[in-house]
């Protein structure tokens, strides 16, 4: 009777996944294809979702559909029979209704066939995460138990600073409990100077914590009695119609919803425009959301990329010329071709894209197929399957190159977002333009033509179906830490606001410290190093200076420094080699470092009158070339580093010389 009862009484582990965004975000690409099929680096981000619940012991997982049912159900079925990872312990339902235009009616839908048994994970098809859900829906239970009233657990992720993707939210919440008081969706375009919360709010709670910036990711746990009240309450219409009807009625309803707030190494974003697309790829080339990574073929049980130095992931399968330059941050699909003279960075090539000479490729995204002349320049751009680029063409930042577009020879297109077939006509919408036989302009809803604009702002929501286009990257949020961005100085001592260097620099060393002392695989600390430096907005030249300064701050902290300073060192480095070559990897980087050392020698005599030794021992590693050093010991100011310096530098001229003369005699 008790195994029975046990077997019965088992709460199965589910997961609702909504698999459409509900607006024209996307334009062109969900006018003819699902959501969930978006690759984020080559990969469907329905992969990346059923990927991560099934790491999370979800069991049974439901996917609603409303856009394209049949190629979402072709493709399940598909994935199923090919035995991936997901498929073997984790079921998915697809539930489809053409009808539902809003995540509030589709959850009104499934109330309607009493599929949710208990506690569930609500998140979007869109929703990109290698969060532990299992542990947040473990909280969210303990929370239910203390509280009766407790219908949701929000999850939100400390934001980028300075920085709008149309995620953030204002929350303020009670820091005890974690309990939710108010609720604010920031707009995308930053135009808030200042921000006002309730009166009340301060009056009628002993304790409030006002949170700016946080990122929404749109995943959520709710408990039995959330779908009820999306049935009961028809103007619910998005996830936040509900937080706000629960927080204006909290009594009457007798509903309380939580926050939850993701660690700082675990990640999530929600890809809910062009921009945050570009943002995601960037970050998944980043191993940011790891173990979810381009080698690992995601949900495969196979390798798919090589991964190379500067974070380059290609296929095996692929024909590059010798010429051609793979700067860094880079997925180069199977069956793809570069030709001579090529410059890529910071993009996603497809499965067989041919790119010709001499043409220059940053933060681009091109899909399967995808043709590019010779000379052609794609800058911020995003190129649906099947795209054919002409010769010597400019494709300008923020344009989307729907299915099928082909761009003649020679032509300037400046950010728009192109189809291959003309639009059927509205009346309400801007007349479409022909830019060439098979390129028709689809119309973006202009913001002072909006009659809802002020409204929409004034909610913080964002004006439906108006799509957000790609644009450059601001250079406050450099997207890789291969490549510095425009606004990184050149090499020189680090000069960021003071506060903030202060604080990176000892979570450097905070990270450094427990890595060293649990021996944790180092590549986690280059994960959590780039988490702090997106968070204080460090250049990359900061981000070199401060990494060396934290190793040597932990080597004159070392018993026996004094007397074996060198030996401290090469002990430190058999440790922490993986994280000082993944930043010192150039001439820039290099001075970095120097830098590094000639600031440490003004405070410990150990570092001055041992810098030589040090230096000598990194040349002798290869980890500092001989004309950096002397370029460094040339525009040093003080003397007696100098001094220091000066035998070191001498031999090293003098072997170079004797290195030129044996060149001229050969």
């Amino acid at each position: 009777m008790s195994k029975s009862n046990t077997i019965e009484n088992k709460e199965i582990v589910q997961a609702i996944v909504i698999a459409d965004s509900y607006n024209g975000n996307f334009d062109p690409y969900t006018s003819t294809k699902p959501l969930a099929s978006l690759p984020i680096g080559n990969v469907p981000l329905i992969e990346y979702t059923l990927e991560i619940l099934n790491r999370n012991g979800v069991e049974e997982v439901i996917l609603f559909c409303s856009n394209h049912i049949d190629q979402v159900k072709h493709y399940i079925r598909e994935r199923q029979s090919a035995r991936c990872t997901w498929s073997i312990n984790m079921t998915v339902s697809i539930i489809s209704s053409e009808s539902c235009r809003s995540i509030g009616e589709a959850m009104r839908d499934l109330d309607a066939r009493n599929t949710i048994r208990g506690n569930v994970l609500l998140l979007g098809v869109d929703s990109v995460t290698n969060a532990n859900l299992a542990a947040l829906l473990d909280e969210h239970k303990r929370v239910s138990k203390l509280d009766r009233g407790a219908v949701m657990t929000v999850v939100f992720k400390e934001g980028l600073r300075r920085m709008r993707t149309g995620n953030e939210v204002l929350i303020a919440m009670d820091p005890t409990t974690r309990r939710l008081l108010y609720h604010q969706r920031l707009t995308q375009q930053e135009r808030e100077r200042t921000f006002e919360v309730p009166l009340e709010l301060f009056l009628a709670n002993r304790d409030v914590a006002v949170c700016h910036g946080l990122l929404d990711p749109q995943i959520a746990i709710c408990s039995p009695a959330a779908l009820p009240l999306f049935a009961d309450n028809f103007d619910f219409l998005t996830r936040d119609d509900f937080v706000r009807g629960v927080l204006i009625n909290e009594e009457i309803l007798n509903s309380r919803i939580y926050v939850a707030k993701l660690a700082s190494e675990e990640y999530a974003m929600r890809v809910n425009n062009w921009q945050s697309f570009h943002l995601v790829n960037l970050d998944v080339i980043n191993r940011r959301l790891y173990p979810l990574v381009p080698d690992t073929a995601i949900s495969e049980f196979r390798q798919m990329y090589k991964h190379f130095r500067n974070n380059i992931y290609r296929h095996p399968n692929v024909r590059l010329s010798t010429s051609c330059v793979l700067d860094g941050d880079l997925v180069v699909g199977e069956e793809s071709e570069i030709c001579e003279g090529t410059y890529l960075r910071q993009s996603v090539f497809g499965r067989s894209c041919r790119i010709g000479r001499n043409c220059q490729i940053t933060n681009s995204f091109l899909m399967e197929g995808v043709v590019v002349g010779d000379g052609t320049v794609l800058n911020h751009c995003i190129l649906e399957r099947g795209v054919t680029v002409g010769d010597g063409c400019t494709i300008n930042p923020g344009t989307v190159l729907g299915e099928g577009v082909e761009i003649p020879s020679r032509m300037v297109v400046p950010g728009l977002l192109l189809q291959a077939s003309k639009p059927a006509d509205d009346e309400w919408s801007a007349p479409v333009q022909k830019i060439a036989d098979r390129a028709y302009t689809i119309p973006v809803l202009d913001e002072d033509e909006s009659d809802s604009d002020e409204e929409d702002e004034k909610s913080g929501q964002p004006a439906l179906n108006q799509p957000i286009v790609i644009a450059p990257l601001p250079e406050r949020y450099p997207p890789s830490v291969y490549e510095p961005s425009d606004d990184e100085c050149d090499s020189g001592s680090a000069s960021p606001v003071q506060e903030d260097a202060n604080i990176f620099l000892s979570e450097v060393l905070e990270s450094l410290k427990r890595g060293l002392s649990e021996r944790t695989n180092a590549e986690y600390l280059i994960l959590e190093i780039n988490s702090s430096r997106y968070a204080y907005n460090m250049a990359l030249c900061e981000v070199n200076y401060y990494v060396v300064k934290a190793i040597l701050q932990i080597m004159l902290q070392e018993d026996g420094v004094v007397t074996n300073t060198v030996a401290t060192l090469r002990r430190l480095l058999d440790y922490f080699g993986v994280v000082f070559r993944n930043y010192i990897r150039d001439r820039d980087a290099m001075m970095d470092c120097l830098k590094a050392f000639e600031e440490m020698c003004s405070t410990s005599e150990t570092m001055r009158t041992k810098i030589a030794q040090l230096v000598h021992y990194l040349y002798e590693q290869d980890l500092i070339g001989e004309e950096v050093i002397i370029e460094w010991y040339d525009g040093m100011e003080d003397e007696t580093i100098k001094s220091t310096l000066s035998k070191l530098v001498h031999w090293l001229q003098e072997s170079s010389e004797e290195e030129d003369e044996e060149d001229d005699d050969d």
